[in-house]
């Protein structure tokens, strides 16, 4: 899943979404587990153990992650670790494994379907040329894989897709068929498993049956990938890791005995779950269910190559892997790191052949290595909430996850103690080389600026969901629900009104008009606003008035704080230069001191109200976090209204290619975001000066409206350093609606709002 090309509206939508990698496991995990206590005679004693010791485990896991899927819902959290909690170094590490975990999904993926494949064609354990002929096929179906994947997202989700729901058919349909031939029985615990001779063989099964957890940390990559408010999609995404591990579970407790009861793990030529499949199933179930599993080992192996074209894209947008290894080719996707997989997996089949035990083992430390720090990463945020506000509950949550990073980080020692000799001392090897090599490109390249570094963060991860990465800073709607338009009694105040009645009316909203004046005007005043409302009535809510005294700009300020007003409207003199710094500006004071948003009419020729349908609306970004403030407000207007957006990005001058092409993507990401909300939304890269750009596109392109974040500066500062929005305001000819980044001192560090804001 390379890229999200509309939002997941349920669990079970995700589940399929995100569910093919771990849905695989229960196809080839009983081979190598039987094998192992089987062949040492101890399986009467240790199998039931060691089943339920690993789905005790995938409890506990799960537990862990759906706090993650709580703390991190912008899509980031499926290993745990975040550059800005432990630094660089983490990054560094968490992509070695990743590179390392990802190549090893395919290896496994793609020698489980040979295995598949060979079971109904025996043949292909024939030599020739000195390999089986199953060799041969690995290699073709590896390379058809990356040749699908790097033709695009649209084209390996069309190849691939389907698989995951036709797995989890088979495997219900296992259980059911167990269910009605041999009646419903659980494993049974013998307690001498967990001592003298048996303890090794218990844990050593534990360690292989665990590898059903590959894949699990996708659901905490998936969470921003849903519909509505992050508590919800915390728990859409935690349902659906519920589907596919509940399912998991349920086939290990229903069908493992059977699996054990059944099929003869000593057998060579075919695997025992189609040994099993082949008994419980009535034809031609089980040749399907070949197929089936046939599919869905090849979209893991493609889900593997679609995520390592999105980390090194992340990568290389944060420096720490050269540009071309990044590079997108024209179907959108970085194609180079997929060979790269390709070509080390043909050569892991030619060397050590294509037996998924081969591999499984390596495989399954990297993800326990993952597992692991995850769960050491959960513990550590639990004990620091829980030093700042002690609870019981708080310690019992805190006690499993410590209890699952045991149960994990024990996996992982047992698997590099166990085969440490026969691969998984490559890991102390690979980590060295690929954190080195991170380490030397961020060196060599320079660290990325501030933009260049966020820009990236928003596409690394194990899964680079793209879009609802930098959605996130969004996702929530703001839409004007008290309107507050400052006037005094003179025409040009008054072009204010229609479009401040014109929202009111489409978001049937609160609408104040206010008046600042003395003590010895305000009668008159009074009759002016009654009069204004009753003008101006048109189907909105009743128009209430007020009249204040005092300072312009502050008193205007205080009412809309006392009213709970979310939006002014209001007209601008236009001034400019030494004269506006010298002669001050109401509009522009209020923008310096208000900490909401104000839409702004510029001064019209003849200086009469004019309403505006807002058909077009421009939108200036530049790929911080504070430009995006914007998108809350404009959002719900272009829904209103039917708007078309145009999303602008000015890039700097000598703007370097790298960063042209990622802010590029940036702006192509958040349109399929507007665009994913049935909002119709354009992209602009182009200009080298902000506020002319806008202004000449403003005209070009007959814009209704134009949207952006301020800094607010005031004064000498605002009359040296200038202001894009200042400029903007001054020469537009059309309404600018201005959103304070004062705003963002209500928000945490991931754009998240620390309090609600006022209705």
């Amino acid at each position: 899943m390379a890229h999200v090309s509309r939002k997941l509206s349920n669990a079970f939508e995700g589940a399929l979404a995100g569910g093919g990698d771990p849905a695989t496991s229960p196809l080839y995990i009983f081979g190598p587990f039987l094998k192992l206590i089987v062949v040492a005679g101890v399986a009467q004693v240790t199998f039931g153990a060691s089943v339920w010791l690993v789905v005790f485990t995938i409890a506990m896991v799960s537990a862990m992650y759906r706090l993650v899927m709580r703390w991190v819902t912008d899509g980031s959290g499926g290993s745990g670790l975040s550059e800005e909690e432990f630094g660089s170094w983490a990054v560094k590490l968490n992509a070695g494994i990743t590179f390392i975990e990802y190549t090893l999904t395919f290896l496994v993926s793609m020698a489980a379907l040979v295995t598949f494949i060979a079971d109904r064609f025996p043949v292909l354990n024939d030599v020739f040329l000195g390999l089986r002929l199953r060799v041969f096929v690995a290699i073709a179906l590896s390379l058809l894989t990356g040749w699908l994947v790097n033709r695009g997202p649209k084209v390996a989700a069309a190849a691939f897709g389907p698989a995951t729901a036709a797995v989890l058919l088979l495997l219900w349909a296992m259980v059911f068929a167990t269910i009605w031939q041999y009646g419903f029985h659980l494993p049974t615990i013998d307690w001498r498993a967990f001592s003298g001779e048996y303890l090794h063989f218990t844990f050593g099964g534990f360690a292989r049956i665990l590898a059903v957890m590959t894949g699990i940390e996708v659901f905490a990559n998936l969470v921003a990938a849903y519909d509505g408010p992050p508590r919800e999609k915390s728990r859409k995404a935690f349902g659906s890791l519920i589907i596919i591990m509940g399912t998991t579970a349920v086939t290990m407790l229903i069908v493992g005995p059977i699996i054990f009861q059944l099929a003869d793990p000593t057998n060579a030529e075919v695997s025992v779950f189609t040994q099993t499949m082949d008994l419980l199933l009535p034809a031609p179930l089980p040749f399907i269910g070949t197929l089936i599993g046939v599919a869905v080992l090849l979209s893991a192996s493609a889900a593997s190559a679609q995520g390592l074209q999105n980390l090194f894209v992340g990568l290389r947008f944060r420096h720490y892997v050269p540009k071309f290894m990044g590079k997108r080719n024209r179907f959108g996707v970085a194609d180079t790191p997929v060979w790269l997989e390709v070509g080390l997996v043909i050569i892991c089949f030619v060397l050590f052949g294509t037996h998924e035990e081969t591999y499984l083992a390596i495989y399954a430390a990297g993800v326990f290595i993952l597992l692991s720090m995850t769960g050491w990463a959960a513990s550590k945020r639990l004990m620091r909430q829980l030093r700042q506000s002690f609870s019981g509950a708080k310690a019992g949550v805190l006690l499993g996850t410590i209890i699952a990073s045991l149960l994990t980080t024990g996996a992982t020692l047992i698997i590099f103690e166990e085969r440490f000799f026969e691969g998984a001392w490559t890991y102390l090897l690979f980590l060295p080389l690929l954190y080195g090599m991170f380490s030397y490109f961020r060196t060599h390249l320079g660290e990325p600026t501030a933009v260049e570094d966020r820009l990236g963060k928003l596409i690394t991860g194990r899964l680079a969901l793209t879009t609802s990465h930098i959605g996130q800073g969004f996702a929530e709607a703001y839409p004007p629900a008290h309107i507050l338009v400052p006037l005094d009694g003179s025409p040009l105040a008054e072009t204010a009104v229609p479009i401040a009645t014109q929202l009111a009316k489409q978001f049937q909203t609160t609408l104040t008009f206010l008046s600042v004046t003395d003590a010895a005007t305000q009668t008159t005043q009074k009759a002016y606003l009654a009069g204004m409302a009753a003008q101006w009535h048109n189907g909105s809510r009743a128009i209430q008035t007020a009249v204040q005294s005092g300072p312009i700009a502050k008193t205007i300020e205080q009412t809309a704080v006392t009213r709970k007003a979310s939006l002014i409207v209001m007209s601008t003199r236009g001034h400019s230069g030494v004269k506006r710094l010298l002669l001050g500006s109401v509009a522009g004071q209020v923008v310096q001191q208000v900490t909401l948003p104000v839409l702004l009419l510029p001064p019209t020729c003849e200086e009469t109200a004019v309403s505006t349908q807002f058909r077009k609306i421009l939108i200036t970004l530049d790929g911080s976090k504070y430009a995006e403030r914007v998108l809350p407000y404009a959002l719900p207007i272009a829904q209103k209204f039917g708007s078309e957006l145009l999303l602008l990005t000015v890039p700097q001058r000598h703007t370097q290619e790298t960063l042209g092409l990622k802010m590029q993507q940036y702006l192509d990401s958040v349109a399929a975001f507007c665009n994913n909300l049935g909002i119709l939304a354009n992209v602009c890269l182009t200009g080298d000066d902000p506020a002319k750009t806008a202004i000449q596109i403003s005209l070009e392109k007959n814009i209704d409206l134009i949207m952006l974040a301020t800094h607010g500066r005031g004064g000498l500062q605002r009359l040296l350093l200038g202001s894009v929005a200042d400029e903007i305001v001054r020469h537009a000819n059309c309404p600018v609606f201005l959103v304070p980044v004062r705003e963002q001192r209500m928000l945490d560090d991931k754009g998240n709002p620390h309090v609600k804001r006022p209705p």
